[in-house]
C-alpha cells in the first residue's frame, strides 16, 4: 500500500523477539485512515503481538511504529496514555469484567477516561449497546451471555469512547456461523458509521475477505503478501495460495521448530 499522509498507523522495518524466539524480521506495513484492514496469519505468526506493539505494551528491538504521527515506543507514560485514549481494543477472549454487568462493562472506559455526568454516561452506554443490538441485555452478567453476545458486548466496549483506531484480536474465534457473520458485519458498519480506522487480526480467511478493504498476510516474521481481497485471491505465491485456500500441503509448517524427533528421543 502506497505511503501517504492519510496513514494512521505506520510500521517500519519492525524487529521483535521474545527471548531467542524471533517474531518479526523487518515487517513494514501501513494502515490508512477510515479503512478496515486485516492482518492474516497462522497461529504464532505474531498477529496479537503486533497489536501490543501498536498499543505500546511492548517495544520493538529495532524499527518503529507511528500512530497518528507519533512514534509509540518513544512516548512518555503521560503521552502514551493520551494516545491510548484514542484506541479501542476488542480482546481475543473478549476480556469482559465478570463481576460487572453488561452496562457497567461499557460504562467503565467512559468513566475511566472522561468525567461526565452519569446521565450522559447512561445515554452513551445505551447508544453503544443499541448499535450492537444488545440494549435489552444491559442488566445481564457476562457469565449469562452466549458466545456471540459476549463478542458483541466486547465490540460495544471497544467503541465506547469513539476511538480513532479500533483493534480486534481474533473477533471470530469460537463463534457459530450466524454469530460470526453478525460480528463481521457490525465491524464493517460501525467502522463506516463512526469514521473509525479498524485493524482486524485473524486467521479466519473467508469472513475477513468479505468485510475488509485491504489485507496483509504475515508469516515467519515478515510480510508474505498484501492486496485487496480480490488481488490476494489471484496470488500465485505458494504460501498465500495455501493459507487462503486452506490447502493441507504447502510451505506452511505444522510443527514448531525443534530437533528432529529421532534426535530428541535419543537425548532422553
Amino acid at each position: 500500500m502506497t505511503a501517504g499522509a492519510s496513514d494512521l498507523v505506520e510500521v517500519s522495518d519492525l524487529h521483535f523477539s521474545y527471548g531467542e524466539l524471533t517474531i518479526f524480521r523487518g515487517l513494514s506495513l501501513r494502515i490508512p485512515r477510515g479503512k478496515v484492514v486485516a492482518i492474516l496469519g497462522g497461529s504464532g505468526s505474531g498477529k496479537s503481538t503486533l497489536l501490543k506493539l501498536i498499543g505500546g505494551q511492548l517495544a520493538p528491538a529495532a524499527g518503529g511504529i507511528r500512530v497518528d504521527g507519533k512514534t509509540v515506543h518513544e512516548l512518555g507514560s503521560r503521552e502514551l496514555y493520551a494516545l491510548r485514549r484514542k484506541m479501542g481494543m476488542m480482546f481475543q477472549a473478549s476480556g469482559l469484567f465478570t463481576d460487572l454487568s453488561v452496562y457497567e462493562n461499557i460504562a467503565f472506559p467512559i468513566r475511566e477516561h472522561y468525567h461526565l455526568p452519569e446521565e450522559l454516561v447512561r445515554s452513551l452506554v445505551l447508544m453503544k449497546l443499541d448499535a450492537v443490538g444488545l440494549r435489552g441485555a444491559r442488566d445481564m452478567m457476562p457469565g449469562d451471555l452466549s458466545g456471540g453476545m459476549t463478542r458483541r458486548v466486547a465490540l460495544a466496549r471497544a467503541i465506547a469512547t469513539d476511538p480513532m483506531l479500533a483493534m480486534y484480536d481474533e473477533p471470530f474465534a469460537g463463534l457459530d456461523p450466524i454469530s460470526l457473520n453478525v460480528v463481521a458485519t457490525l465491524i464493517r458498519k460501525l467502522n463506516d458509521a463512526l469514521g473509525l480506522t479498524s485493524i482486524l487480526v485473524t486467521y479466519d480467511v473467508s469472513e475477513s475477505l468479505k468485510v475488509v478493504d485491504y489485507i496483509y498476510v504475515i508469516a515467519e516474521g515478515r510480510l508474505m503478501g498484501e492486496g485487496t481481497p480480490d488481488e490476494l485471491l489471484n496470488f500465485t505465491d505458494p504460501y498465500i495460495d495455501q493459507f487462503l485456500k486452506a490447502r493441507p500441503d504447502g510451505p506452511v509448517r505444522f510443527h514448531f521448530p525443534g530437533l528432529p524427533l529421532k534426535e530428541e528421543l535419543k537425548l532422553g
